[in-house]
Protein backbone atom coordinates (compact mmCIF):
# COMPACT_ATOMS: atom_id res chain seq x y z
CA UNK A 1 0.00 0.00 0.00
CA UNK A 2 0.86 3.84 -0.73
CA UNK A 3 -0.54 5.48 2.42
CA UNK A 4 -1.96 7.71 -0.26
CA UNK A 5 -5.24 9.20 1.98
CA UNK A 6 -2.96 9.96 5.00
CA UNK A 7 -4.94 12.12 6.75
CA UNK A 8 -8.30 11.94 5.15
CA UNK A 9 -11.35 10.32 6.50
CA UNK A 10 -13.71 8.94 4.11
CA UNK A 11 -17.27 7.34 4.94
CA UNK A 12 -18.61 4.27 3.06
CA UNK A 13 -22.12 3.43 3.31
CA UNK A 14 -23.34 -0.54 3.24
CA UNK A 15 -19.47 -1.22 4.68
CA UNK A 16 -20.41 -4.01 6.89
CA UNK A 17 -19.90 -6.43 4.26
CA UNK A 18 -19.50 -7.32 0.65
CA UNK A 19 -18.44 -5.00 -1.94
CA UNK A 20 -18.17 -2.13 0.77
CA UNK A 21 -16.39 -3.74 3.22
CA UNK A 22 -13.89 -4.38 0.51
CA UNK A 23 -14.13 -1.08 0.06
CA UNK A 24 -13.82 0.07 3.76
CA UNK A 25 -10.74 -2.39 3.92
CA UNK A 26 -8.95 -1.07 0.98
CA UNK A 27 -9.23 2.97 1.58
CA UNK A 28 -8.10 2.33 5.87
CA UNK A 29 -4.87 0.78 4.37
CA UNK A 30 -4.13 3.43 2.53
CA UNK A 31 -4.50 5.57 5.10
CA UNK A 32 -7.89 6.89 5.37
CA UNK A 33 -10.24 6.76 8.84
CA UNK A 34 -12.71 5.08 7.40
CA UNK A 35 -16.65 5.84 8.77
CA UNK A 36 -18.15 1.91 8.48
CA UNK A 37 -21.93 2.61 8.15
CA UNK A 38 -24.18 -0.22 8.32
CA UNK A 39 -28.28 -0.01 8.22
CA UNK A 40 -29.46 -3.10 10.50
CA UNK A 41 -26.44 -5.75 10.99
CA UNK A 42 -24.11 -3.63 13.36
CA UNK A 43 -22.04 -6.80 13.89
CA UNK A 44 -21.19 -6.76 10.33
CA UNK A 45 -20.04 -3.82 10.98
CA UNK A 46 -18.08 -4.23 13.83
CA UNK A 47 -16.32 -7.12 11.89
CA UNK A 48 -15.27 -4.74 9.43
CA UNK A 49 -14.30 -2.46 11.90
CA UNK A 50 -11.96 -5.23 13.86
CA UNK A 51 -10.44 -5.90 10.49
CA UNK A 52 -9.54 -3.25 9.75
CA UNK A 53 -7.98 -1.98 13.12
CA UNK A 54 -6.14 -5.30 13.38
CA UNK A 55 -4.40 -4.64 10.14
CA UNK A 56 -3.46 -1.51 11.77
CA UNK A 57 -5.88 1.04 10.29
CA UNK A 58 -8.66 3.25 11.85
CA UNK A 59 -12.03 2.94 11.61
CA UNK A 60 -15.24 3.53 13.47
CA UNK A 61 -18.99 2.34 12.56
CA UNK A 62 -22.05 4.53 12.30
CA UNK A 63 -25.79 2.99 12.07
CA UNK A 64 -28.41 4.74 10.13
CA UNK A 65 -31.31 2.81 8.09
CA UNK A 66 -31.31 3.87 4.74
CA UNK A 67 -34.70 3.99 2.51
CA UNK A 68 -37.04 5.63 5.52
CA UNK A 69 -37.72 9.25 7.13
CA UNK A 70 -34.83 11.00 9.02
CA UNK A 71 -32.50 8.25 7.71
CA UNK A 72 -30.06 11.37 6.33
CA UNK A 73 -30.26 12.96 9.25
CA UNK A 74 -29.19 10.50 11.64
CA UNK A 75 -26.11 9.04 9.36
CA UNK A 76 -24.94 12.58 9.86
CA UNK A 77 -25.90 12.93 13.51
CA UNK A 78 -23.89 9.45 14.03
CA UNK A 79 -20.97 10.85 12.28
CA UNK A 80 -20.95 13.82 14.27
CA UNK A 81 -20.85 12.62 17.23
CA UNK A 82 -18.26 9.90 16.59
CA UNK A 83 -15.74 12.68 15.54
CA UNK A 84 -16.82 16.16 17.09
CA UNK A 85 -18.42 18.94 16.03
CA UNK A 86 -16.68 20.51 13.07
CA UNK A 87 -16.22 17.34 11.27
CA UNK A 88 -15.17 17.16 7.96
CA UNK A 89 -14.92 14.46 5.33
CA UNK A 90 -12.60 13.84 2.20
CA UNK A 91 -14.42 10.86 0.17
CA UNK A 92 -17.95 9.53 0.38
CA UNK A 93 -18.30 6.49 -1.14
CA UNK A 94 -22.39 5.84 -1.56
CA UNK A 95 -22.41 1.76 -1.85
CA UNK A 96 -25.53 1.33 -0.13
CA UNK A 97 -28.22 -0.44 -1.81
CA UNK A 98 -30.63 -3.05 -2.32
CA UNK A 99 -31.46 -5.15 -5.08
CA UNK A 100 -35.03 -5.60 -6.99
CA UNK A 101 -34.95 -9.47 -8.74
CA UNK A 102 -39.18 -9.09 -10.00
CA UNK A 103 -39.74 -7.75 -13.95
CA UNK A 104 -42.00 -4.59 -15.34
CA UNK A 105 -45.42 -7.05 -15.05
CA UNK A 106 -45.08 -8.14 -11.01
CA UNK A 107 -42.85 -4.81 -9.99
CA UNK A 108 -45.23 -3.54 -7.55
CA UNK A 109 -45.10 0.50 -6.42
CA UNK A 110 -44.25 -0.58 -2.86
CA UNK A 111 -41.55 -2.16 -4.31
CA UNK A 112 -40.32 -0.06 -6.50
CA UNK A 113 -40.53 2.94 -4.08
CA UNK A 114 -38.28 1.45 -1.47
CA UNK A 115 -35.50 0.57 -4.05
CA UNK A 116 -35.60 4.13 -4.83
CA UNK A 117 -35.53 5.19 -1.70
CA UNK A 118 -32.59 3.21 -0.92
CA UNK A 119 -30.32 3.52 -3.90
CA UNK A 120 -31.40 7.05 -5.06
CA UNK A 121 -33.09 9.06 -2.84
CA UNK A 122 -31.15 8.35 0.15
CA UNK A 123 -27.11 9.14 -1.69
CA UNK A 124 -29.07 12.50 -2.89
CA UNK A 125 -30.02 13.47 0.33
CA UNK A 126 -26.40 12.31 1.77
CA UNK A 127 -24.56 14.21 -0.74
CA UNK A 128 -27.03 17.33 -0.27
CA UNK A 129 -26.69 17.44 3.44
CA UNK A 130 -23.09 16.88 3.41
CA UNK A 131 -21.73 19.35 1.07
CA UNK A 132 -20.81 21.30 3.84
CA UNK A 133 -18.86 18.65 5.59
CA UNK A 134 -16.88 17.25 2.13
CA UNK A 135 -13.66 19.58 1.75
CA UNK A 136 -12.51 20.89 -1.16
CA UNK A 137 -10.73 18.48 -3.47
CA UNK A 138 -12.94 15.86 -2.10
CA UNK A 139 -14.19 12.57 -3.46
CA UNK A 140 -17.58 11.16 -3.99
CA UNK A 141 -17.77 8.32 -5.31
CA UNK A 142 -21.35 6.06 -6.38
CA UNK A 143 -20.87 2.28 -6.69
CA UNK A 144 -23.15 1.76 -9.79
CA UNK A 145 -23.62 -1.43 -11.84
CA UNK A 146 -23.13 -2.72 -15.14
CA UNK A 147 -26.85 -3.62 -15.80
CA UNK A 148 -27.00 0.18 -17.14
CA UNK A 149 -25.68 -1.18 -19.90
CA UNK A 150 -26.63 -4.91 -19.94
CA UNK A 151 -30.41 -5.26 -20.57
CA UNK A 152 -31.65 -7.92 -17.74
CA UNK A 153 -35.71 -7.42 -17.93
CA UNK A 154 -35.67 -9.48 -14.38
CA UNK A 155 -34.03 -6.98 -12.33
CA UNK A 156 -35.59 -3.48 -14.14
CA UNK A 157 -36.36 -1.28 -11.73
CA UNK A 158 -32.99 -1.62 -9.84
CA UNK A 159 -31.59 -1.08 -13.08
CA UNK A 160 -33.20 2.35 -13.09
CA UNK A 161 -32.01 3.37 -9.63
CA UNK A 162 -28.69 2.57 -10.95
CA UNK A 163 -29.03 4.50 -14.32
CA UNK A 164 -29.96 7.06 -12.04
CA UNK A 165 -27.06 7.65 -10.38
CA UNK A 166 -25.11 7.30 -13.06
CA UNK A 167 -26.47 10.34 -14.02
CA UNK A 168 -26.14 11.98 -10.71
CA UNK A 169 -22.79 11.29 -11.05
CA UNK A 170 -22.01 13.31 -14.05
CA UNK A 171 -24.23 16.56 -13.39
CA UNK A 172 -23.07 16.46 -9.24
CA UNK A 173 -19.30 16.38 -10.96
CA UNK A 174 -20.07 19.78 -12.96
CA UNK A 175 -21.69 21.40 -10.36
CA UNK A 176 -18.92 20.40 -7.97
CA UNK A 177 -15.61 21.12 -10.32
CA UNK A 178 -15.38 24.56 -9.06
CA UNK A 179 -14.78 23.05 -5.40
CA UNK A 180 -11.93 20.64 -6.98
CA UNK A 181 -14.15 17.87 -5.77
CA UNK A 182 -14.23 14.59 -8.13
CA UNK A 183 -17.53 12.78 -8.66
CA UNK A 184 -17.64 9.51 -10.03
CA UNK A 185 -19.55 6.00 -10.38
CA UNK A 186 -18.30 2.72 -10.30
CA UNK A 187 -20.15 -0.06 -12.33
CA UNK A 188 -19.23 -3.73 -11.02
CA UNK A 189 -20.21 -6.72 -12.56
CA UNK A 190 -21.43 -10.11 -11.07
CA UNK A 191 -19.38 -10.37 -7.78
CA UNK A 192 -18.63 -12.81 -5.44
CA UNK A 193 -20.13 -11.33 -2.30
CA UNK A 194 -22.20 -13.22 0.19
CA UNK A 195 -25.55 -11.11 -1.21
CA UNK A 196 -24.75 -13.63 -4.33
CA UNK A 197 -23.55 -16.73 -1.95
CA UNK A 198 -27.10 -18.33 -2.49
CA UNK A 199 -27.19 -18.66 -6.22
CA UNK A 200 -23.44 -18.34 -7.13
CA UNK A 201 -22.18 -21.77 -7.42
CA UNK A 202 -21.91 -24.65 -9.71
CA UNK A 203 -23.24 -24.45 -12.94
CA UNK A 204 -25.01 -20.67 -12.58
CA UNK A 205 -20.92 -19.62 -11.31
CA UNK A 206 -19.36 -21.31 -14.50
CA UNK A 207 -22.16 -19.22 -16.53
CA UNK A 208 -22.07 -16.00 -14.85
CA UNK A 209 -18.01 -16.10 -15.28
CA UNK A 210 -18.49 -16.79 -18.71
CA UNK A 211 -20.04 -13.03 -18.79
CA UNK A 212 -16.49 -11.59 -18.31
CA UNK A 213 -13.93 -11.83 -20.67
CA UNK A 214 -11.43 -13.11 -18.17
CA UNK A 215 -14.16 -16.06 -17.39
CA UNK A 216 -14.10 -15.52 -13.88
CA UNK A 217 -16.91 -13.63 -11.59
CA UNK A 218 -15.23 -10.68 -10.00
CA UNK A 219 -14.04 -10.51 -6.36
CA UNK A 220 -14.95 -7.57 -4.03
CA UNK A 221 -11.27 -6.18 -3.96
CA UNK A 222 -11.34 -6.07 -7.57
CA UNK A 223 -13.90 -3.07 -7.02
CA UNK A 224 -12.51 -1.89 -4.02
CA UNK A 225 -9.19 -0.95 -6.09
CA UNK A 226 -10.62 0.87 -8.64
CA UNK A 227 -13.18 3.05 -5.70
CA UNK A 228 -9.23 3.70 -4.29
CA UNK A 229 -7.80 4.98 -7.12
CA UNK A 230 -10.61 7.29 -7.55
CA UNK A 231 -10.38 8.24 -4.28
CA UNK A 232 -6.51 9.21 -4.34
CA UNK A 233 -4.74 12.20 -6.05
CA UNK A 234 -3.80 10.03 -8.96
CA UNK A 235 -7.29 10.72 -10.04
CA UNK A 236 -7.64 14.56 -9.70
CA UNK A 237 -8.32 14.30 -13.36
CA UNK A 238 -10.92 12.26 -13.53
CA UNK A 239 -14.45 13.40 -12.99
CA UNK A 240 -18.30 12.94 -14.38
CA UNK A 241 -17.35 9.30 -15.47
CA UNK A 242 -18.95 5.93 -14.80
CA UNK A 243 -16.24 3.46 -14.99
CA UNK A 244 -17.05 -0.31 -15.94
CA UNK A 245 -15.86 -2.66 -13.56
CA UNK A 246 -17.41 -5.68 -14.80
CA UNK A 247 -14.25 -7.79 -15.76
CA UNK A 248 -15.42 -7.25 -19.82
CA UNK A 249 -18.46 -8.40 -19.12
CA UNK A 250 -21.00 -9.22 -22.27
CA UNK A 251 -17.90 -7.41 -24.55
CA UNK A 252 -19.26 -9.64 -27.49
CA UNK A 253 -21.94 -11.51 -28.72
CA UNK A 254 -23.72 -14.19 -26.95
CA UNK A 255 -21.75 -17.59 -27.34
CA UNK A 256 -19.16 -15.85 -29.76
CA UNK A 257 -16.30 -15.30 -26.88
Amino acid sequence: MTDMLHGTTSLVTGAGRGIGRAIARRLAAEGSRVAVHYGTNADAAAATVDEIRGAGGDAFAIGAELGVPGDVERLWAAFDEALGPGATLDVLVNNAAIGSSEPLATTTPEAFDRVFAVNVKAPFFLVQRGLDRIRDDGRIINVSSGVTRIALPETLAYSMTKGALNTFSFTLAHELGARGITVNAVAPGITDTDTNAAWLHGEARAHAASYSAFDRVGEPDDIADVVAFLASPAARWITGQVIDATGGSHLGAAGLR
